[in-house]
């Protein structure tokens, strides 16, 4: 199914950008020299920041031409389609470049958790006076998230 990659009203139908329209946008993207763009996952409704991930082109195409966030794994070479084998999917709802185009912001709708972890962001290890600080406990196990208990 094609979706919207930049819907702001989630009631709105779903409409992807057409092909020669992404092309142009992606265009304009700053991949570094491996051909990947940090991309930041952030809650579309509370702001809250889930996760940093790699994106290649064909990744950021999808996702544009989809709605569901698409990701590149550096450690398996390959197309990484969030939730595939958690459960855990990410809906985009818009996708921003930052001012230099170097660097992805994803407002997603975030089902369940987004960190392999099983917590609902990345970002839980606060770095404090006293040293590292666990922020979130995993509300599910990982275990759990991949089919492993």
């Amino acid at each position: 199914m094609e979706c919207c990659a930049a819907m702001t009203d989630t009631t709105a139908p779903c409409i992807a950008p057409d092909a020669a329209t992404r092309a142009g946008m992606l265009d304009t993207v700053r991949f570094d020299a491996t051909g990947l763009v940090a991309a930041i996952a952030q809650q579309h409704d509370t702001g809250e920041v889930l996760m940093l991930a790699w994106m290649n082109r064909a990744a950021l195409d999808e996702t544009l031409r989809t709605g569901r966030v698409c990701y590149y794994s550096r450690s398996r070479n390959a197309l990484w389609r969030k939730g595939e084998t958690s459960g855990q999917v990410q809906t985009l709802v818009e996708a921003r470049l930052d001012c230099d185009r170097d660097a992805v912001l994803l407002l997603v709708d975030q089902t369940g958790v987004a960190c392999h972890t099983g917590r609902r962001s990345c970002f839980f290890n606060a770095m404090r006076p006293e040293g590292l600080v666990e922020t979130s406990a995993p509300l599910v196990a990982a275990d759990t998230l991949y089919g492993r208990g």
